[in-house]
């Protein structure tokens, strides 16, 4: 389908606002699940490796279902699964505050409320782009800055829930707030297709026509076939026995005649159904030979390539403190009367700062895109590497809003995605994308409990942390650098509608 020319604004900003609505209403809980991590801890007693499943799957579930989100917004479109998406998470909330073990949890909580978040993600970002062209930087920076401001707001809520109702009280009123997601998404009106002519009947809807076609000549002929048969024998039979019994013998010939017609159009008919089954198996065959040649070219890509290497290892090592910041401070003995703010809440706050300040910049004709992120790259390592040196809650205090504000450049990564790519094969490729961050996503916490159980302290995982995001951000400028030139040069041997990043051009 070709949509119409991306409007920039007019219904796109009700896009926007709504789309904010929905990632703060279903991704406030999932993001801001240090403050229930500290409570599974001490109701379930089990590891830190072992408990930090549970956020770290509601956070990478949906990205790692990032193709099958990408192939359900395509098919169906945002809006409808928007609205199926805001049951899944509101029910899976609803579910956990039952969960009788932290087995139950990881399906509940992290695979039901993930896969939904993951869907609800991709409807968003998908239905901003097709809206805004010259303001994609800003738009996808604003409804990106709704799950930060959840966040925020969800890290104090979810705290004082807790205090008031208790735990399980707690995720069945977040979760009926989730249900706001539904009025959200029925707002998610399609941009229409351009002035085009309608779609012509596909073959498959003209199947039964022209077999209800055949049926009614095979039926017409038949009964044609007996009132001659019957009329004529009997007027000829009343004149004379002789004629009638030559009569018979021409009808029995007439109707032989007839009947070798029948049968060849029946087998003419079975042909053309057997060749139709063969063709519509050909052209599924040949479009899934397509989608995996798409996908092949991408990778041929330097930029693309690195691309997934550095969100995968960026997601490993700098989605865990937003996890884990809360324990990491009460590891180090820091004493409750020192806390002006929830480290997670300040986390949140800054990370909507970061948003909104890296789109815009995304929009300067002077700012390279792609350089704007490895730079977040590289300053979020360093940032992983000062944790360990931190002892008290300022210092603690500083470093979280250092790296919420590095971590909005998840609002500038679309944009990055899609000038690479381009738009035509954003859900493709930002699927693709998304499955490796969801499984950094999924790893990080894990693997920084895993260090604090075999070793009793958070610095050996934070430097493995920070060593993560800083080969990932490497690795990315070293593929970046030496190959614009010749991403310019292979750009004819690209997909249509396909665009290649240059040093000098602006992202």
């Amino acid at each position: 389908m070709v949509f119409q020319k991306p409007p920039d604004g007019g219904w796109g900003w009700v896009i926007v606002l709504v789309s904010f609505f929905t990632q703060f209403l279903c991704y406030g809980s999932p993001l801001a699940v240090g403050v229930l991590y500290l409570e599974w801890l001490d109701a379930f007693g089990e590891g830190k490796g072992k408990t930090a499943w549970v956020g770290s799957l509601a956070n990478g579930i949906g990205l790692l279902a990032s193709p099958v989100c990408s192939i359900c917004v395509s098919s169906f479109g945002a809006r409808p699964v928007a609205i199926f998406s805001g049951f899944m998470v509101a029910g899976g909330l609803m579910m956990s505050s039952f969960a009788p073990n932290i087995y139950f949890l990881y399906v509940s909580y992290g695979i039901v409320v993930g896969l939904g978040c993951g869907l609800l993600y991709t409807a968003t970002v998908t239905i901003t782009c097709q809206y805004f062209d010259k303001r994609r930087g800003l738009a996808l920076g604003l409804i990106s800055t709704g799950s930060s401001v959840g966040l925020f707001i969800y890290a104090a809520l979810q705290r004082e829930l807790i205090e008031l109702y208790g735990l399980d009280g707690c995720l069945l009123i977040v979760g009926a707030l989730s249900l706001n997601i539904l009025a959200c998404g029925s707002l998610m009106r399609p941009l229409e297709s351009s002035g085009s002519s309608p779609p012509e009947k596909p073959c498959v809807d003209k199947v039964p026509d022209q077999y209800f076609v055949y049926h009614e000549k095979e039926k017409t002929v038949e009964e044609n076939i007996s009132i001659l048969e019957k009329g004529y024998i009997d007027e000829k039979c009343v004149n004379n026995v002789l004629d009638c019994k030559q009569d018979s013998v021409l009808n029995k010939n007439v109707l032989s005649s007839i009947n070798v017609n029948e049968k060849d159009t029946y087998k003419k008919k079975v042909v053309e159904q057997t060749n139709f089954c063969k063709q519509l198996a050909k052209r599924k065959w040949q479009l899934y030979l397509t989608y995996w040649k798409e996908t092949m070219v991408l990778f041929k890509n330097k930029v693309f390539s690195a691309l997934f290497v550095a969100i995968l290892l960026f997601d490993i090592g700098g989605f865990p403190p937003s996890l884990l910041m809360e324990d990491v401070a009460r590891s180090a003995n820091i004493n409750e009367d020192d806390y002006y703010m929830p480290l997670v809440s300040i986390i949140g706050i800054m990370t909507t700062v970061g948003k909104l300040i890296l789109g815009i910049l995304a929009d300067f004709k002077w700012v390279n895109t792609l350089y704007l992120y490895v730079t977040t790259l590289l300053m979020t390592g360093l940032a992983l590497f000062a944790i360990p040196f931190a002892k008290s809650y300022l210092t603690l205090a500083m470093l979280s809003g250092i790296l919420g504000f590095l971590t909005g450049n998840w609002s500038i990564f679309p944009y990055v995605t899609t000038k690479t790519v381009g738009i035509e094969k954003l859900t493709h490729a930002y699927g693709i994308l998304m499955f490796f961050a969801g499984l950094g996503n999924s790893l990080g916490p894990p693997i920084v409990g895993w260090f604090y159980d075999w070793t009793q302290e958070y610095d050996t995982a934070f430097y493995f942390s920070g060593f993560c995001v800083l080969l990932g951000g490497f690795l990315l400028l070293l593929a970046a650098l030496p190959c614009w030139n010749a991403c310019t040069n292979q750009s004819s041997k690209l997909p249509p509608n396909t665009y290649s990043y240059k040093v000098a051009s602006s992202a």
